[in-house]
């Protein structure tokens, strides 16, 4: 098909390279010659950063489809592929990959037509200030969009002119005490789950129970807290929407449901459509509520646009301002913002178009009344859905209860990382990053440092003037601040040539940890326990704690003074002032009790071990390379300030997963919840998932590979996928092997027609991955962490999981602590089958699916297998009987011995 476009489009993958003419000529090429070309012509490309991953050069500079679409459809998202295009395009997918060339040019053609018929084009308005703003910077697509965009009779308006403002609310009336019956609560699930589905009661009997959560709390601290596991296929999100909607509904409170992971985030935020179809009234009543770090920063775009970025970055600001004016909510991390965009400009970096931390200026902003930030923070108050995230969720919860309107209703999807947020959410660390980030908030900029950052006295300079006490507080803050780290530490540090009490700090830990720490971690992270401290540690602790003290005392006082204003309520204190006072109220209380953790750290160093806490010294590298120092405090269990915090301050708690418990024993549920800290016992639920797991999955042990022989581990992934032909989820435990396994068959799959993706290969965002891989049933991909857990892929486009081995967890100081109050191998255990239940978790989805689990682990332990669904058929075979197995689908198991679940297993 020819084109009137003048250029020629290259397709690369791991199976080969394709070029097409303009007049639709197609012949396969060599990288060599790929490569040359693409130096000296303009090319069509589907994403440039992979191509020039696929080719083996550094950059490729071409005419990338990809941003063609984002010009064209901001906001809207499409699977970027040639088949995931054409389906968003309403245009034929390519045959096969010899053919996706041409294609590429027909949809380039067909993105264009669009912009040459503005009235059936929703996107229209922006895009001829876009255009020729891109135009100025060299965008390559700018003399294809000239020749059929036409010019709009009537100026655009900017971005900045169209974003509405947001209002200021009046507080919320406390929550109506109602109770729930069982009846109402079964018609809201109906209305939700609709009259053509399946009735399933499993989910009536989880979604009743699941509404005692919303009944009136009895006693202070004792919130009605439920444990409820739901089985996959139960429908558990509507199960807790049906109670939880209609409480909101009557009581006129907000439910706070919290989730791990950005993709039942999406999930959910999809589901509420059944609750409110009307999309307006959906805007009012179900917020997407995540931290600041994930939202666009209107004023850093104004920056980047106004000369901050250069080169291909500029670009990208571009790109995003045309998206950002047609952005639900200006998420650009899970939201409505092509998660494939950012990575097209790979070093460019998106994330210095959100809010960093210590830069924003709250009401000091010029956008401050149309930010995105502060406009979700303000919906959640009067919404009646807040989706939020584990941690910011446990923030907010000890921030209101501090405030006297704790969250009061919260639901804890994902109940399984419990534990694990609350883990990293109450922990502390003074580390060089930490301390030279309070620096920089405290101080501002220094010297030549570029940006925006505005320190205590640029950001409160008429409390300055007005209140002299607070000037004082201010300028002692300032200079107490000067002892912190600041820029170059880590240079001075690896030369010992540290500045202050603290860098020597910082510099004593990382003698201790180089003098201490296993040589055989050497190139990743080293640690060491705290357990008799070096003299020299010693030693430099107590200065670093005076150095910090001096600085807690000024921000006190400046935190009072602060307040004392705000009562005093002066002419000048308007609503933006206000604003921005409490911000830095908000702040100043936060880093205080930051400081005031990092002290009590330093204070124990030498002294009786503190049982609740454990301590510990690391030095954070990457290959080698060093890029924090410090001490680490996290609590030896987590689980107390969860419910001190979040659970006690509640009227009403539900947690719920499909992977609560350790088997039938809720013991371990309500330890990782919780519980042991509450005077009273939580309700438990338990529906078992209604999926024939024993005719549907088999889970096959393989018992004849050397453990740790590369070779022959690419080797089994690369039989096992092509036995699939295709479909694979492979897991692995170290991102090195990952690499090394995916260098080694990610060429001959590609050959026989299997394409392979990789996490921390592919030049691709993990949500984009699981995207591409759900959208192509012969595709297969490889991850770490990230994808055992959280990863909906139902359907034939994954019906095969490959673990690398036995899931054991890193034998880093905390987890030996932990291990050892927890009843050590027993401990280990537990987490083992906990991952191994929620990796086959992934396997089926829907009552249709089939599959096959494969552990490529001979010495794997029987007594870790009870962790898959009862009656599912687990094999100990060969390779070659488990490809075997495989190729012919077959999913009648042979008979188990009576003593275990897997005979012969050794055990550890």
């Amino acid at each position: 098909m020819s084109s009137d476009l003048p250029y020629p489009a290259l397709y690369a993958t791991h199976g080969g390279i394709w070029i097409a003419s303009p007049n639709g000529e197609v012949r396969g090429i060599g990288r060599g010659e790929a490569a040359a070309r693409a130096a000296e012509t303009p090319m069509i490309v589907l994403n440039a950063a992979v191509t020039a991953t696929r080719l083996g050069i550094a950059e490729f500079s071409g005419l990338d489809l990809l941003e063609l679409f984002a010009f064209v459809h901001p906001a809207r998202f499409a699977v970027p592929t040639p088949a995931g295009l054409a389906r968003t395009l309403g245009l034929p997918p390519p045959i096969d990959d010899a053919r996706a060339p041409v294609f590429l040019i027909e949809a380039a053609t067909a993105l264009l037509g669009r912009m040459a018929e503005p009235e059936g084009w929703a996107e229209r308005q922006g895009a001829w200030n876009s255009a020729q703003s891109l135009g100025r910077l060299g965008w390559p697509w700018t003399r294809a969009i000239r020749q059929v965009l036409r010019e709009p009779s009537q100026p655009e308006r900017g971005l900045f002119a169209r974003l509405p403002e947001w209002d200021e609310a009046g507080g919320r009336p406390q929550p109506r005490n109602v109770q729930l019956g069982d009846a109402e609560t079964l018609d809201r699930l109906a209305t939700l789950v609709g009259t053509t589905a399946e009735a399933r009661e499993g989910q009536k009997h989880y979604a009743v129970s699941n509404a005692r959560a919303f009944d009136p709390r009895l006693g202070e601290g004792r919130p009605n807290l439920v444990l409820a596991e739901a089985g996959t296929g139960i429908g558990k999100t509507l199960g807790y929407l049906a109670p939880a909607s209609l409480w909101a509904e009557q009581a006129g409170g907000a439910v706070w449901i919290s989730t791990y992971t950005k993709a039942l985030q999406r999930q959910l935020d999809f589901e509420t459509r059944r609750l409110f179809p009307d999309p307006a009234v959906r805007r009012e009543k179900v917020v997407v509520r995540k931290g600041r770090e994930n939202y666009l920063c209107l004023l850093n775009l104004e920056d980047a646009l106004q000369g901050g970025f250069q080169n291909r970055a500029a670009i990208l600001a571009q790109l995003i301002a045309r998206w950002a004016m047609y952005s639900r909510d200006g998420d650009m991390v899970g939201g409505d913002l092509p998660g494939w965009l950012p990575t097209l400009f790979r070093r460019a970096g998106s994330t210095a178009l959100t809010d960093r931390r210590g830069e924003c200026v709250y009401a000091g902003c010029p956008h401050y009344r149309k930010c995105f930030i502060e406009r979700s923070a303000r919906a959640s108050e009067s919404a009646e859905i807040v989706i939020a995230n584990h941690a910011l969720v446990m923030i907010l919860a000890q921030r209101r209860a501090d405030e006297g309107h704790p969250l009061g209703r919260i639901i804890f999807d994902e109940g399984h990382h419990l534990f694990d947020a609350a883990d990293s959410t109450f922990a502390a660390a003074l580390t060089g990053q930490e301390a030279i980030e309070l620096r920089r908030w405290i101080i501002g900029p220094e010297a030549k440092a570029r940006g925006r950052r505005r320190g205590l006295s640029a950001r409160l300079s008429d409390v300055a003037s007005y209140d002299e006490e607070g000037a004082l507080a201010i300028e002692a803050a300032s200079a107490a601040a000067t002892l912190l780290p600041a820029d170059g530490w880590l240079g001075r540090l690896g030369e010992n040539l540290p500045l202050g009490p603290v860098e020597k700090l910082l510099a004593a830990a990382r003698a201790t940890v180089y003098a201490r720490a296993s040589a055989a971690d050497a190139g990743y992270g080293l640690e060491t326990d705290v357990g008799e401290p070096d003299p020299e540690l010693i030693d430099a602790a107590q200065p670093a704690i005076e150095a910090l003290e001096a600085l807690v005392r000024p921000m006190a006082r400046l935190r009072q003074r602060l307040a004392a204003v705000m009562d005093d309520g002066p002419d000048w204190l308007d609503g933006q002032a206000r604003a921005r006072i409490e911000g830095a109220i908000a702040g100043l209380n936060q880093r205080g009790q930051l400081v005031a953790a990092w002290v009590s750290m330093l204070a124990r160093l030498g002294g009786p071990i503190d049982a609740d806490f454990v301590d510990w010294l690391a030095v954070d590298r990457v290959e080698g390379r060093e890029f924090d120092i410090g001490l680490h405090r996290h609590w030896l269990d987590p689980a107390r300030p969860l419910a001190e915090t979040v659970l006690k301050p509640a009227h009403g708690v539900l947690v719920t997963s499909a992977t609560l418990r350790d088997g039938e024993d809720w013991t371990i549920a309500e330890a990782r919840s919780g519980v042991p800290y509450l005077d009273h016992a939580p309700r438990h639920v338990a529906v078992p998932s209604p999926f024939d797991y024993a005719n549907h999955a088999e889970v096959l042990v393989v018992t004849d590979l050397k453990r740790g022989d590369v070779a022959q581990l690419g080797q089994a992934y690369h039989r096992l996928i092509q036995a699939a032909g295709g479909g694979t989820l492979g897991l692995f435990t170290a991102i090195s092997r990952l690499r090394a396994v995916h260098a080694r068959i990610a060429d001959r799959l590609a050959r026989d027609g299997l394409p392979l993706y990789a996490q921390h290969v592919d030049p691709i965002d993990t949500g984009t991955l699981v995207d591409i891989f759900r959208d192509d049933p012969h595709a297969s991909l490889l991850g770490t962490d990230a994808l055992r857990d959280g990863v909906d892929v139902p359907g034939d486009s994954l019906r095969l999981v490959v673990m690398e081995g036995v899931p054991w967890p890193r034998p880093t100081v905390l987890h030996a602590a932990r291990k050892a109050a927890g009843g050590g191998s027993v401990f280990d255990d537990r987490i083992v089958r906990a991952r191994l239940r929620q990796a086959f978790g992934r396997l089926i989805r829907s009552a249709e699916d089939r599959g096959h689990f494969v552990l490529l682990g001979a010495a794997t332990p029987s007594r870790l297998l009870d962790a898959f669904p009862g009656g599912v058929p687990v094999l100990r075979v060969t390779l070659d009987e488990a490809i075997a197995r495989i190729a012919s689908r077959e999913t009648v198991a042979r008979p188990i011995d009576s003593g275990g679940v897997l005979s012969g297993l050794a055990e550890q």
